[in-house]
């Protein structure tokens, strides 16, 4: 027996960012602003709403359009989790201001949102930075300091446990022990992981570790609208910090104020600040970037939905996304560019025309393709 299967089921894989940043940088105001584009989460089933959890679409025109072509009954779009952790101090990582305990929330995280201040005290207002200054290269290098020492802590607890499995001859454990030893050293040397070049070993054995200097970063610079406005260029020390990750300006308290208007407001924003999107937006799309994913879709009359999958994926992999079984079910499935499938008006006319492709288990997964997935029972 085989089934088409557009959409049946969702998904419970889950992109997941993380947002560091010391006291009063904006910090609580992005995450506000997120929690206003809060998806409804009854379309969501297997997602847990904590309360330092923002569960986000992630922005995606062609949702809206296919499901306009196959006048669909729902709409759902792939999500980004954020979570915020309370601002950080220096001695984070040895328990200053329940530092550690707040990092440990974003261990299981994908990447890692840095909100870094660079605005001044508005007038009449005093926002004090509590380093008494404001020099955005300074505020990442204590947060980096921070992470690599929460990591040292975990590699060192690991290094402790591995060598006794190496030394009554663990195969496994000889291999980890000279890994998690090369990540001591350079964390030791004060370097966060994801610059170190790692092979597939290292990335799976920081990946299960969970340390959080292997993760990606991006870097969210809050500036004054005033900064923005006059087109906000991060200085050579600053970029030279970020040690090139993606960076995104933004004025936090502009995001906050653009989640609150109607879609007519938004636009009017965003134009006076010449704009083409918003930063939040920005910031879910780079997300999806830097973590190497793509969306795909499936679209019909019961719903138009987006997915996820990793750049590479084969399409047997990346149907998992739809259900766990279709990897292992998979037989064949037909493809489609949404452009092509919108310019046609319809599966039928577009099968008319030999634009949908009939494609095997060794075919590589595309952003934008909408499949339907052919299983065996």
């Amino acid at each position: 027996m085989v089934i088409f299967v557009n959409i049946k089921v969702m998904s419970i894989s889950k992109l997941s960012i993380g947002i560091v940043g010391l006291p009063n940088v904006g910090k609580s105001t992005l995450f506000k602003a997120l929690t206003n584009k809060q998806v409804d989460i009854q379309n969501y089933p297997f997602t847990t709403i904590d309360p330092n959890v923002g569960v986000v679409a992630v922005p995606d025109e062609r949702v809206g359009a296919l499901a306009l072509m196959s006048d669909s009954k729902k709409k759902v779009y792939a999500t980004v989790d954020f979570t915020d952790i309370a601002g950080l101090v220096k001695g984070a990582a040895q328990g200053e201001g329940l530092g550690n305990k707040f990092l440990a929330n974003i261990r299981e995280a994908d990447a890692i949102a840095q909100v870094v201040r660079a605005f001044p005290n508005p007038v009449g207002q005093d926002i004090t930075h509590v380093h008494n200054r404001i020099n955005p290269a300074e505020d990442i290098e204590i947060i980096n300091t921070e992470l690599v020492i929460a990591d040292l802590e975990t590699v060192t607890k690991k290094i402790d446990k591995t060598s006794k499995d190496a030394r009554s001859g663990d195969k496994k454990a000889i291999i980890d022990l000279e890994i998690i030893n090369r990540f001591k050293s350079h964390l030791e040397s004060g370097h966060i992981i994801f610059k170190m070049n790692l092979t597939d070993n290292e990335k799976s054995l920081a990946k299960e570790l969970n340390l959080l200097t292997a993760k990606p970063f991006i870097y969210v610079i809050n500036v004054s609208e005033d900064q923005l406005m006059e087109g906000y260029k991060p200085s050579e020390e600053l970029i030279k910090a970020m040690t090139d990750a993606p960076c995104i300006a933004m004025c936090n308290k502009l995001e906050l104020s653009l989640s609150e208007s109607t879609p007519d407001e938004k636009k009017e924003f965003l134009a006076e600040f010449n704009l083409p999107e918003s930063g939040l937006d920005q910031l879910i799309k780079t997300g999806y970037k830097t973590l190497g994913l793509l969306t795909f879709l499936t679209t019909g009359e019961d719903e138009t939905r987006a997915w996820t999958a990793h750049t590479g994926d084969p399409i047997p992999h990346a149907s998992k996304a739809i259900h766990t079984d279709f990897e292992r079910l998979f037989i064949r499935a037909e493809v489609i560019n949404w452009k092509s499938l919108l310019e046609s008006g319809s599966y039928v006319d577009a099968r008319s025309k030999g634009l949908v492709k009939t494609v095997g288990k060794d075919y590589i997964i595309q952003e934008g393709d909408v499949v339907e997935i052919l299983i065996g029972k």
